[in-house]
């Protein structure tokens, strides 16, 4: 129970431009988390950007909206679960920063379950799927 963490940093083989527009992109995600994402809605300034919202289904589940909270280009981006889910306070942050041509990408999630004890289990779920794309991307 409580609030549950994932933090994921990852070095990526690719310049910041090219990996901030691959994962920015609501569509892109869905082949890197194995996951049928759908942009809902365009961001004001950029349709992937701030106030966008895309829609996140897997496999049995309920579908799960997130929105784009914060974006800034090359360096951030921040969402939140916005419909009602098992999950509760959920804020998602990825920053890139870039060295050398590698982009570094700190990726990190903050929950809490509305189901007891699920916490854990949603986390190690989340974790292993995020992961595991990553790394296929990355490659």
């Amino acid at each position: 129970m409580g609030k549950q963490t994932i933090q994921i940093n990852m070095d990526i083989p690719a310049p910041v431009e090219t990996v901030f527009a691959d994962l920015s992109d609501h569509e892109n995600l869905g082949p890197i988390l194995g996951a049928k994402i759908t942009r809902i809605r365009d961001g004001a300034q950029n349709v992937n950007g701030e106030g966008s919202v895309r829609k996140l289904n897997v496999g049995p589940l309920p579908a799960i909206e997130e929105t784009v909270t914060a974006f800034r280009e090359n360096e951030l981006i921040e969402y939140r679960i916005t419909n009602r889910t098992p999950l509760k306070n959920h804020l998602g942050t990825m920053r890139f920063s870039e060295n050398d041509g590698v982009t570094h990408l700190d990726y990190n999630i903050v929950f809490e379950s509305r189901i007891p004890l699920a916490g854990g289990l949603i986390r190690k779920g989340l974790n292993d799927t995020i992961r595991k794309g990553l790394r296929r991307y990355a490659d």
